[in-house]
């Protein structure tokens, strides 16, 4: 793939990936044809601000954590009321990482 199309995902998409792992997305953007590239810009990224408001106003009830895969931890989260706030405080530290990380596996599934 060209270095135009990589750099085109990154600027839509940078705010939604780790920092430090786009070495390891650009190097194997860059094995794969441009016929590919349709199909990495549709995987669906989470806005990790986005994630942030529901984890604020939802993360109570495990919302958060259901729509990032961790069914588990989400029913924890909705039958104690998120341990009684201690999960809910720990996400709203940790969401937005959490949803870069989710992001980046997605997208490393496609690549």
């Amino acid at each position: 793939m060209d270095a135009n199309k990589i750099d085109m995902f990154f600027v839509a998409n940078g705010k939604k990936l780790p920092g430090e792992k786009a070495a390891i997305i650009r190097e194997k953007m860059v094995t794969i044809d441009d016929s590919r590239y349709a199909t990495i810009s549709s995987v669906e990224m989470k806005d990790p601000t986005t994630m942030l408001l529901i984890s604020i106003f939802l993360g109570e009830f495990g919302v958060d954590r259901f729509m990032l895969g961790n069914t588990g931890m989400g029913i924890l989260k909705l039958l104690t009321a998120g341990l009684c706030g201690v999960l809910w405080l720990i996400d709203l530290i940790q969401i937005s990482g959490k949803t870069k990380e989710y992001n980046y596996n997605a997208l490393m599934q496609i690549l």
